[in-house]
């Protein structure tokens, strides 16, 4: 392995590898707005920012703010157009997000995460044949979480009508022109779309041709979704008619989606497919509005939802790495490449041993996990030398003053879990960066507002006259305690999701707001887009569009739970010594041009009073500001 000191590593310390001119603009001629060439130009504006998977909504977002609304009417906005536009998800899935209340100065939690149905048990899937829970069909959804997440967002820390952040969704539903990615879905998955029929009758609209998907900018229409948001609507309506406030009725238009005549045509349908359902699945549901968990990483506070999804991996990988002196490594240098895959690998067995429900017994020991002194030991396991293909969980129950409840089990674990049968790349990394899409939004008002909203992607099942898309995401419980104790399918429990938006505080402050869409890769990436600004002075742009690592050592979160152990993509613009030094540590590489996966961001400027908004050239993602 090569000293930094080798013809590698630029004047300023930094390796001409990946976005090398990127980096270099920012740091060499100073500031965050030094900004480098980018392939989308930033987004900028001093009142409001909106930033999510697809163009068209975004102008959701935008057109809630121009209405007088705050970041959270048109985060809602933004999530009921992603979800009428199928953006990797539809209105059966589930939606959660991270708020910062500037009335307050308090982040806030909501989790609008679905739970498994009644009957939902090891034993019944066991008797299907099953490893784990589908991966499709009626019986791979938790009860609807979207729609309940959206309404409590607004009821609770929005200004506007019901009525009022779903009219673009509704006029979406009427129609919209589709976009060539989702007709290219649609297409691909219509075999598997023609066994339900709902979602025949509504995905392939020219049946028996050649061609059974709409076209490119066919205006797609979806009356039945139409129909159940202004069901909504109007159970508002009739509830401030009869004298409630905002807040109440909006929570009339909860209770007609969960308890009413939505409720029961939707456990009719899934019911009449062989689902679970029942209808007090969905009247016991409910939303919750919890504390984050977070650390400080150099002076900045980063948020992120506790263990029922993997958002603390990253706050785990942070603690590791402030072991190491990651900038005068430099950027993608061979050592911060490994460093950083190695804290990872770290951090994320831990999240595949312990991570799931706390609202279960025993709940994860997510004070043990977050400990500096915890992160201190783990970070010792760092071979400077080599990849470790078997990284571990540890054992975090001492760093909080408690006993391990499943030793038996740790000293069982594996990375890869033995007999695995073999799979082709192509299927695992296509359920490993499964669903999810990014919603953020900040205002001059001081709320700041980062959203994953996930589930019901194509191909999904559709319930009956609803219209709704049901969530897949049942296929992330396990049914063997020895690979999660913490995580095995039980009815009313929420399985462990990879959805995880995030929020930096600085000084108090709103500093960054980011998310990403990309199932196992996500924290991956949101690390990677956080260490760019935070560590090498990149603006926010560069920063989403930067070349980003991903390791596939961690246990993927969906179908088979496959993981692959040295194998790590990096960006096709890698020089040869860096690929040859890592090749000699032990990984498998292979390499792509984009490798910055979908990532949204906004950067609040306080020096100036602005906001800068990021998007990757990835995929479709953008925003619009002013």
């Amino acid at each position: 392995m090569t000293s930094d000191k080798s013809p590698t590593a630029s004047v300023t310390g930094f390796t001409r590898t990946a976005v090398t001119a990127m980096v270099s603009a920012s740091v060499i001629f100073g500031g965050p707005h030094a900004q480098a060439r980018t392939q989308k130009p930033a987004l900028y504006g001093r009142h409001w920012m909106a930033v999510t998977g697809k163009p068209i909504a975004a102008t959701a977002g935008a057109k809630i703010f121009e209405q007088g609304g705050n970041a959270v009417d048109a985060a809602c906005a933004m999530i009921a157009a992603t979800s009428t536009a199928w953006t990797t998800l539809s209105w059966g899935g589930e939606t959660q997000a991270l708020i910062f209340n500037p009335n307050t100065g308090k982040v806030i939690a909501l989790n609008g995460l679905g739970v498994a149905p009644t009957g939902a048990t090891p034993e019944y899937f066991h008797k299907l044949g099953m490893k784990y829970p589908p991966e499709y069909g009626p019986l791979a959804a938790v009860t609807p979480g979207t729609p309940g997440g959206l309404m409590t967002l607004l009821a609770e820390y929005g200004t506007m009508s019901l009525g009022e952040v779903l009219a673009p969704a509704i006029g979406m539903a009427d129609g919209f022109p589709i976009d060539a990615p989702l007709v290219a879905t649609i297409e691909h998955y219509k075999d598997k779309i023609k066994e339900w029929p709902d979602s025949k009758r509504v995905m392939l609209p020219h049946l028996g041709a050649a061609h059974e998907a709409p076209e490119p900018g066919e205006i797609f229409r979806q009356p039945d979704l139409a129909a159940t948001l202004r069901k909504l609507v109007e159970a508002e309506t009739k509830a401030r008619a009869a004298g409630k406030d905002r807040k109440a009725a909006i929570y009339a238009a909860y209770d007609r989606f969960y308890k009413g005549d939505i409720a029961q045509e939707l456990v009719r349908a899934v019911r009449e497919l062989g689902g679970l359902f029942t209808l007090e699945d969905l009247a016991n549901w409910k939303v919750k509005i919890e504390e984050p968990v977070h650390v400080n990483y150099k002076g900045i506070e980063v948020y992120k939802l506790t263990s029922w999804v993997q958002g603390p991996v990253m706050l785990q990988t942070l603690n590791i790495l402030e072991n190491f002196d990651l900038k005068s490594m430099g950027y993608d240098s061979t050592r911060y490449i490994h460093t950083l895959y190695q804290a990872m690998n770290l951090a994320y067995a831990d999240r595949d041993f312990y991570y799931g429900d706390p609202a279960y017994s025993p709940a994860p020991p997510i004070q043990g996990l977050l400990s500096k002194e915890y992160a201190r030991e783990r970070a010792k396991l760092i071979r400077p030398d080599r990849n470790d293909p078997d990284a571990r969980p540890g054992d975090p129950y001492p760093f909080q003053g408690e006993k391990n409840p499943y030793v038996a089990y740790l000293e069982k674990w594996h990375s890869r879990m033995p007999g695995q049968a073999p799979i082709a790349l192509a299927e695992f990394d296509r359920t490993f960066r499964l669903g999810t899409t990014s919603v953020q939004a900040a205002d001059d008002k001081g709320w700041a507002v980062s959203v994953t909203p996930s589930g019901g992607w194509t191909p999904a099942v559709i319930a009956g006259h609803t219209g709704i898309g049901l969530s897949q995401r049942m296929q992330s419980f396990v049914l063997d305690p020895s690979e999660n104790p913490y995580n095995v399918v039980q009815p009313g429990k929420r399985p462990r999701a990879t959805l995880t938006p995030s929020l930096a505080l600085k000084d108090g402050k709103p500093f960054l707001v980011f998310s990403v869409q990309g199932g196992d890769t996500q924290d991956q990436n949101l690390l990677q887009l956080f260490l760019n600004i935070v560590e090498f002075g990149m603006t926010v742009q560069e920063a989403t569009e930067a070349a980003n690592i991903t390791s596939y050592q961690m246990r993927d979160s969906f179908a088979d739970h496959q993981s692959f152990p040295g194998r790590l993509t990096l960006n096709a613009s890698t020089p040869p010594w860096v690929r040859k030094e890592l090749t000699e540590m032990g990984y498998t590489l292979e390499f792509e041009e984009r490798t910055s996966g979908p990532l949204n961001a906004i950067f609040i400027d306080r020096k100036h009073g602005t906001l800068w908004g990021g998007s990757s050239n990835y995929g479709q993602d953008y925003g619009i500001g002013w």
